[in-house]
Formats: C-alpha cells, structure tokens, sequence
C-alpha cells in the first residue's frame, strides 16, 4: 500500500508560514535526527525526514518532499537549495525571528539613587516655578509703575482727586456756584468740617507701584479760603493797626501748618462802582476845611461812623503788603461765576502738578529753552553738524548767536579751526586771531557791526588747545 500525501499549494504555504509561529533548527552535516520546519528558502519541511542526503533530488537538488523521488524529480521543488559536493561542511546555522527576541532588562536604581533623581527633579520644578514667579512680579510691577504714570497724566489725574468743601461755603455768596462748577467739570465732591470756615481742600488717592497696595488717600498742601466782602473790606482798610490782612493769614496758617493759602474775594468792583456813584458832598466839605489834621480826624469819624470808604489804592497797598510779608495772594472776582470758574482751573491745577512737576524735573539746575533742550539733529549725510559746532561756541560765556554766526562762518567746522591755529607761529598771534572776525546785528539802517575782541578770542583758543581740565577761561591775569 502506498502512503498517500496531501500537497499543500505554494500559496497556502506562505499563508501558513506566515500565520505560523516557526521553531529555530540548524542545519549540519552529520545531523541524523528528525528535521521539521523550514528549509533554507522558507518552506516547510516535512516531519520523517533524515536530513538533507535524503531529501537530495537525481538533479543534485535538494527536495523538500523526499519521500517521492518521482514526483519530486518531476516537480521541481520551491526550497531547492544547490548542493556542492566539494565545498566543506559550514558550521550550523540557527536563525531567530527578531520579534521572538528577549526584550532589553531595565536598570534597577538603588533607594539613594532613585531618591537622588527625585531631589534633582524636585530642585528643577522649584527653580522653574521661582522663575515663572519672579516673570510675573516683574509683569504685575510694570503694570502698576504703567498705572500710576497713567493716573498723574492730564485727562486722567482729574480721576483721582476729590474736592473737599466746608459746609458753611453753601451759605456765603458764591458757595452753590462753585458746588455746581465743580460738578459740571466731573469732579467728586465730599463735604466736612474744616478749621478754617468757607475753606476748600483737596484729596489726592495714591496709586503706587508696589503690588497689593490698597486705596490711599493723600492730603494736598494747597488751601482755598472764600473771604466776605465786608470782612476782607474792614481787613483792608485796617492793614497798618491790629487786625489786618497780615494778621488774618498767620492766625490761619498757625491752624493749617504746611498748606499752601490762597484767597478769593468777590464784589470788590462793584465796591468801587458804587463809590463813584455815591454823592460827594463829603468830598467838598473837606475841601472846604483849610486845615489838613482836622481833615484827616473827620475822615476817621466818617468811617466809623457811615461806613467803609475805601479807594482802589488803598486795596492795592494793602494786597502789595500782604503778598510782601506772607507770599499769599488774593484772588478778586466780579461775579460768583467767575468763582466757580476759577474754583474749578484751581481744582484742574492741584490734579496736574505732580504731572508737571516730574515734567519740569530735567536735572539741570538752570532752564534750558525749548530750542536748546530739544537738541540738533544730525542725519548721516552731515546735516546739522554745522548748527552743532554753533551751539558749542555760544556755550562760551558773553556769546550771542551772532557773535556765534560770526566765527562759524569763518571756520565751518572745528577741524578747520585747529588747523588754523597750527598755522600760526607763535601764541599770541593764536589767541589774537579771532579778534578781527566783524559781527553784524540787524539790518537795513538799524544795522551794527563790531568785532570779536581779543577776550573772546583768547578763551575759544584756550579752549581749543589747552589740555588743563582746571583751566578757567575767564581768568585775565
């Protein structure tokens, strides 16, 4: 009986063979066990073969099927391997599958090591967050220094003051006026007891540039008093005896130590108005007198006695030696809404100065002109440079811009100067050499003309060539 095989196609094959998880083998040269599994090309091997001696075909090929030398013969086979009887035997080949291969052990930390990691890590994320902390401080801290420039801009800083009113302003003349004038302009009005009575103050809140501060709320110095008419009248009349206008302020500021006074006074024109008006019999009374004490004692009686009689000049004589003795100056209005208009500017002031004052800070002990502050511009092709050496030479003490003009005209550039002077063979001929440059002022028949002198000319030449920082330039000898 003859043992029947199943043949398994070529493409059923590589369907298994790849489906199939394939056991290493090695081929050699005395192997006499049972080889199963795939050949060289891949094919299955079948189970009961002895080795490859067997399996070799009449061709000298090697046949996976060896148990049917006819239908291998016939058939060529798909693992056919050549076979060279000559070459020597090759050592035994195993072949792995690389997804088959043992996966790569993992390190073992110790406890110090793995705690080593951990601190290291640790000190990165603090660090980290340190670093993120401090960028946002440094944003929060740009914000608010950003704020409180913003808040001490005009437009801006009328936010952040309040007005501050006595209640008994509301009951003199002008007082509802300057309420109203102020709450027309936006401004925030709070009312409390000061005091000084008909006095205005004002209150500034703080923005600082420090984070996480609170509102604050900080005092102006300056002070607005509303004086009557008849009071400031009787202050003024009296300004040489006792109760005078000088008197008046110092008792005030013994109240407010530190504050800047200002005063305001309504109706004194109309006063002078009515005056003209006014008969004046007593006028020609007096003229009828010939004696002038018994004058001067009826004018006393009469002053008493009717009232006030005040002429401008003594109101001018009496604010002149007020603003002599105590710098404080009074403020006179016709009408309470020219108060309330000036009430509110006043209020506009006291907001912007901080603004103005930081402006006016240039750190120059003397004022500069908008000109001169401003600086030359110079572009790269040169232009400007000329205006620049003008500048240096007025920076001399006693220079005008002509006197300036004049030499830059001679001598364009400093460079020419120097050369100039190397020129010269002797000192004196170097400092009198700009003595002769003609400077002209003015023009048409107002026109003058004059020289540089030798003063001027000798300091430009010390300036020019001394090397002794010390040197002083107006020293004549």
């Amino acid at each position: 009986n003859e043992e029947v095989m199943d043949v398994v196609p070529w493409r059923e094959r590589i369907k298994m063979r790849e489906g199939a998880e394939p056991e290493p083998f090695s081929l050699g040269a005395g192997d006499t066990g049972e080889v199963s599994g795939l050949c060289a090309s891949g094919d299955l091997i079948s189970p009961g073969s002895h080795g490859l001696g067997e399996d070799l075909a009449p061709s000298g090929e090697v046949a996976c099927d060896s148990e049917n030398a006819t239908r291998s013969a016939k058939r060529p086979s798909l693992c056919s391997l050549p076979v060279d009887s000559d070459r020597p035997s090759s050592p035994p080949v195993s072949r792995e599958r690389p997804e088959t291969s043992l996966p790569l052990k993992k390190r073992q930390y110790s406890q110090k090591e793995r705690e080593a990691i951990y601190q290291n890590a640790w000190q990165r994320r603090e660090k980290q967050e340190a670093k993120r902390r401090e960028q946002e401080e440094e944003k929060e801290k740009k914000r608010a220094v950003a704020q409180m420039l913003k808040a001490q801009r005009p437009g801006e800083c009328q936010k952040y003051i309040t007005v501050v009113l006595d209640p008994v302003i509301l009951q003199v003349e002008g007082g509802e006026q300057i309420l109203s004038a102020l709450q027309a302009a936006n401004y925030s009005c709070v009312f409390e007891n000061h005091d000084i009575p008909c006095s205005i103050t004002w209150r500034r809140k703080t923005v600082t540039s420090q984070m996480g501060g609170g509102d604050e709320w900080t005092e102006e110095p300056n002070v607005l008093v509303l004086l009557g008419l008849e009071e400031f009248l009787s202050m003024a009349h009296s300004y040489k005896q006792k109760e005078t206008l000088q008197s008046y302020v110092a008792h005030m500021m013994e109240k407010i130590p530190g504050k800047i006074l200002a005063l305001a006074v309504i109706g004194v024109e109309n006063y002078f108005r009515s005056l003209q008006g006014q008969p004046k019999q007593r006028l020609r009374h007096t003229a009828a007198s010939g004696n002038q004490e018994k004058r001067g004692e009826r004018r006393k009686k009469e002053v008493k006695g009717s009232g006030l009689d005040l002429s401008r000049m003594d109101v001018e004589e009496a604010l002149v030696d007020l603003q002599l003795s105590t710098q404080v100056q009074i403020s006179m209005f016709e009408s309470s809404e020219e108060l309330g208009e000036y009430a509110t500017m006043f209020t506009k002031a006291v907001a912007e100065a901080p603004y103005k004052r930081e402006r006016e800070n240039t750190g120059f002990s003397f004022y500069l002109e908008k000109g001169c502050f401003g600086g030359v511009k110079v572009d790269p092709s040169g232009k400007g440079l000329l205006k620049v050496w003008k500048r240096q030479i007025q920076q001399f003490n006693r220079v005008s811009s002509e006197m300036a003009e004049a030499i830059v005209s001679a001598y364009p550039s400093p460079q020419l100067l120097i050369q100039a002077y190397e020129r010269c063979s002797s000192d004196q001929e170097r400092e009198n050499m700009l003595a002769n440059i003609p400077v002209h002022r003015g023009e048409g028949v107002t026109a003058t003309s004059r020289r540089i002198g030798p003063e001027l000319s000798r300091r430009i030449y010390l300036q020019m060539t001394s090397h002794d920082p010390d040197l002083c330039l107006d020293f004549t000898g």
